[in-house]
């Protein structure tokens, strides 16, 4: 069992920067694939970015590429999504979800395990 805990939410400007953290219990995190997923009222949730268990391979929504960055370090059992650039279509609540499998996906249905969300809003 995982429980991931996310962290670094609020409230900004367009054009502002938020680091999110994902903090996950166990012993077995370095082994798990992990992903970064919103959900903004009214609409689906949605894929952000995405990360390899080592770290080595990410992936991103075109809607954030070139302005968020996702990570990881194994050593402290979190992820993280640097934000940059923030613009009032990225408010959702974010979302960071594990998957018992060490590569990247996309994909919501092929992660186990969800945290609780936290909530960013950017201000026009």
């Amino acid at each position: 069992q995982v429980q991931l805990v996310e962290s670094g939410g609020g409230l900004v400007q367009a054009g502002d920067s938020l680091r999110l953290s994902c903090a996950a219990s166990g012993r077995t995190f370095s082994r798990y694939g992990m992903g970064w997923f919103r959900q903004a009222p009214g609409k689906e949730r949605e894929f952000v970015a995405t990360i390899s268990w080592m770290g080595g391979s990410t992936y991103y929504a075109d809607s954030v590429k070139d302005r968020f960055t996702i990570s990881r370090d194994n050593a402290k059992n979190t992820v993280y999504l640097q934000m940059n650039s923030l613009k009032p279509e990225d408010t959702a609540v974010y979302y960071c979800a594990a998957r018992i499998n060490p590569y990247t996906s996309s994909v919501p249905s092929e992660y186990t395990y969800w945290g609780q969300g936290t909530q960013v809003t950017v201000s026009s």
